[in-house]
């Protein structure tokens, strides 16, 4: 099968999650059926132009894996690639049009169109829809703004297949006479999208549900050129928990916010390809590599996909286990240096990461949630200090601390064994010293085992920070 798909954002500032999605779908389709995926900037409308986001869109892209065969800095017989940089053909093409009468020039003013809106208008009335061409000239030749709409045919309807929706059918009366160009000479999506997926070959456009009402418009587009239409496939909404349409009043949207927090981009792309998409069996986790293979647009659902923000924590813990301790060292180092904590050897930190890898969320949580790692206890835990620490247990600490001193070896065997004979000696169960121990040591009421701790931690890290506790806990 030949295929050639396109991921076409506006460069508005960010790349949404939605649009990962959208780029996500359209790179495995290509990818599993060895085609072309294509990026595509729709930047005609200006106003909304980001100085930049083109470079973060990209960015965000390759952060995520979903690498481009062809667009901007990677020019292919198609481009350009930015739909500024086209309008030469946009002109021709609406030009034909016109000329064969598919198409004509509107004179309405913006004061008439608003005034129409106010008065209950919801499409245009075709109020310039029967000037003659002569007469459309003429006013064109002397300088009359004006734009190109579209002509609509009267009656019937459009019938097409969506591969995802099935067979859709739209009736010509509920839909406008398109606006085509612009009167600053810049083309509407419609036009654009229409010329360009054509020009660039695509053969399937797989885009967001909310582009299927223009769906009948680009596919009139298609037969008044005279071209054959490329398959269509309009996924799912993405929706809050309470159902309402994924936005940024209600939280993060943007991929840009989620790599900030620390989440692997392999359990961005595993999660945000879940949204509308299941491989029909029980298995969630999956790599980059697997969704290639797994993936197939006919298991993409109708109904709206709920953004839970709770499964994508979900993934990410399952990835973070699944990867080497040397993997996510890159990854932490930045973190730890923004803290000033960077004067450790990867060889502890590799330790510390191995440790903690099984209890963290995101990857900041392997600084944030364990800062006894990088530095002694700044203060203690009142809940467990005010329940662990007795009169009593100044004696079993100090003990304690005699034994790990002597020990040949310091490693977590060694420390447990310490620890349990001492409570012994006083005949009390090892809880009574465990708890002292691990406030003492970290500061805190919970954490990871606290003989591997220990012994990550090394003999004079956790000798110190004991003796210290005895001297402010007693």
């Amino acid at each position: 099968m030949f295929v050639r798909t396109r991921f076409a954002p506006s460069p508005t500032g960010y790349l949404h999650v939605g649009g990962l999605r959208t780029a996500l779908y359209a790179y495995l389709f290509a990818k599993q059926h060895q085609g072309t995926f294509i990026l595509r900037i729709e930047d005609t409308d200006q106003s909304r132009k980001v100085e930049g986001a083109t470079e973060k869109l990209i960015d965000a892209l390759e952060w995520a894996g979903v690498e481009f065969d062809e667009g901007p800095g990677k020019e292919g017989v198609y481009g350009p690639y930015i739909q500024s940089q086209r309008l030469p053909i946009y002109h021709e093409h609406v030009k034909q049009l016109v000329d064969q009468g598919k198409a004509y020039h509107c004179f309405c003013t913006p004061e008439r169109l608003e005034r129409l809106k106010a008065e209950g208008g919801t499409m245009y009335d075709r109020h310039c829809r029967n000037i003659s061409m002569d007469e459309a000239r003429r006013r064109v030749s002397a300088g009359e703004p004006n734009v190109i709409r579209m002509k609509i045919p009267d009656d019937g309807e459009l019938q097409f297949h969506d591969e995802v929706r099935g067979d859709v059918s739209i009736a010509f009366s509920t839909i406008d006479d398109q606006v085509l160009l612009k009167s600053d000479g810049f083309p509407t999506y419609h036009l654009a999208v229409v010329v360009d997926d054509h020009t660039m070959a695509v053969s399937h456009v797989i885009r967001g549900e909310e582009w299927l009402p223009s769906t009948p418009k680009h596919i009139l587009l298609y037969q008044y050129f005279g071209w054959e239409k490329p398959k269509f496939a309009h996924l799912p909404l993405l929706l809050n928990p309470d159902k309402s349409k994924l936005s940024k009043r209600q939280g993060d949207v943007a991929v840009e916010d989620y790599r900030a927090k620390g989440y692997l981009k392999d359990a961005l792309v595993n999660f945000v390809a879940f949204l509308g998409w299941n491989p029909g069996d029980e298995r969630e986790i999956f790599s980059m590599e697997e969704l290639v293979k797994e993936f197939s647009i006919e298991r993409v659902g109708k109904a709206g996909a709920v953004f839970n923000i709770e499964k994508l924590n979900w993934m990410n813990q399952q990835h973070i286990k699944l990867q080497s301790e040397s993997k996510l060292l890159p990854l932490i180092k930045p973190l730890l240096k923004l803290k000033g904590w960077d004067s450790f050897s990867d060889e502890y930190l590799q330790q510390v990461i191995g440790l903690m890898k099984e209890r963290v969320v995101v990857t900041d949580d392997f600084v944030t949630s364990c800062p006894y790692f990088y530095e002694d206890p700044l203060s203690y835990d009142e809940t467990s200090r005010a329940k662990n620490w007795k009169p009593e247990t100044t004696g079993y600490i100090a003990k304690l601390i005699e034994r790990l001193q002597t020990l040949v070896l310091f490693d977590a065997a060694s420390v447990e064994t310490a620890l349990r004979t001492t409570a012994d000696e006083f005949q009390v169960g090892a809880g009574k010293l465990i708890h002292p121990m691990r406030l003492a040591v970290s500061g805190a009421a919970n954490g990871p085992s606290l003989f591997h701790m220990a012994e990550v931690l090394g003999r004079e890290r956790v000798v110190r920070r004991i003796q210290k506790a005895l001297e402010m806990l007693r």
